[in-house]
């Protein structure tokens, strides 16, 4: 297995390590729903160096990106942060990244772990075939990457670094320093928190990791883990990529209609505008279980003894005390209020279908 710089922190904090995608990474410090509450009432600090980027350099940069993802970028101004899509050729997502513009000139992309080769050559066949003046690299590992997320994450990093982050607006990002490092900060985040993005070098970002681990205790700030990271997004109604959401999966299919802009030509388009033309069969819908039972990942949906969907993501909210889940469903149980019924096990365990996402910050 893959090792993040902070694998040797990991080992010493007697963390839980698991096989994630190639990598071994922290599933757990204590537990997964300590780990989740104390994010919620206070900050944690998760290890996200397995995450892939891209830098795109050059003139063209923008007409590269514009023909590669889906999402509108002309108007993106420097120090902002946009979602958008990667489509295949059959309109399928290859991976939702993080597009961060960094000058006219210079873009840089962040991507999935498990989606970083797939993104780099698919973006790279593009500028091969169009011939933009501009260049990829892929410095994923020359870059560390520190998600610091919760109500004191900006009280903790304010005290490392000098930017001011009560004016930094949320999917934007700064370029500073954090423990006398440099450092981008982005105000972002994978657990419907308050939050920070830290980029510095693969090199340096075990001493990021330390500033923060000391100045994050008088806050109640402890590291967490993939499991915490996992339910935590479910709660906030994101998606996991290679699970929700897949090459064989449409944005239209998903809550990422809102990456596609119809008004201008992108990979994929031809096909993702067959599938708009002649309708989806199926939707990725919240549910909460209103009967015992926990829905966990590839059980069936049923309605009237009828195989309806499949779930895709399911766990026990720690903080709506209740068993939550995300699942495909023929469209015509997609709507909120709709009560279907999934297979758990040996038993059938009563559920309902709601709005996205299941919780929401008070701001």
């Amino acid at each position: 297995m893959k090792k993040t710089p902070l694998y040797d922190k990991h080992i010493a904090l007697q963390a839980k390590v698991i096989d994630f995608g190639g990598w071994a990474m922290p599933v757990q410090y204590t537990n997964v729903i300590e780990e989740h509450k104390t994010t919620r009432a206070s900050a944690s600090l998760f290890d996200i160096c397995h995450m892939g980027e891209i830098e795109v350099r050059g003139p063209q940069a923008l007409n590269l990106l514009q023909t590669a993802l889906t999402r509108d970028l002309a108007g993106q101004k420097t120090g902002q942060v946009k979602l958008s899509a990667l489509l295949n050729d059959e309109g399928g997502i290859i991976d939702d990244l993080t597009v961060y513009k960094m000058t006219d000139e210079f873009y840089l992309l962040v991507t999935n772990a498990t989606t970083r080769e797939s993104d780099f050559d698919r973006v790279q066949s593009i500028l091969d075939d169009k011939k933009f003046n501009c260049r990829m690299e892929d410095v994923s590992d020359k870059t560390g990457k520190l998600d610091l997320q919760g109500p004191q994450a900006q009280t903790i990093l304010q005290r490392l670094t000098p930017a001011d982050l009560k004016t930094l607006q949320y999917y934007h990002f700064t370029e500073s320093q954090v423990t006398g490092l440099p450092a981008i900060i982005s105000r972002s985040g994978y657990t419907g928190e308050d939050g920070f993005e830290i980029y510095a070098s693969a090199d340096k970002i075990g001493l990021i990791w330390d500033g923060l681990i000391e100045a994050g205790k008088a806050s109640g700030m402890k590291p967490a883990g993939l499991g915490a990271r996992d339910t935590l997004r479910l709660e906030a109604g994101m998606m996991l990529n290679g699970q929700d959401i897949t090459e064989e999966i449409s944005p239209l299919e998903v809550p990422y209609s809102w990456l596609v802009d119809w008004n201008k030509d992108f990979a994929g388009k031809t096909a993702l505008s067959a599938i708009r033309d002649r309708g989806i069969q199926k939707k990725l819908v919240g549910f909460v279980m209103t009967g015992r039972g926990i829905a966990r990942h590839g059980y069936k949906v049923i309605s009237d003894a009828r195989d309806i969907g499949l779930v895709t993501s399911g766990t026990f909210s720690p903080t709506l005390n209740k068993a939550i889940g995300l699942a495909f469903v023929d469209v015509a149980f997609a709507s909120p209020d709709t009560k279907i019924s999934i297979a758990i096990r040996d038993t059938i365990g009563e559920a309902i279908v709601v709005k996205l996402p299941f919780y929401k910050r008070q701001k």
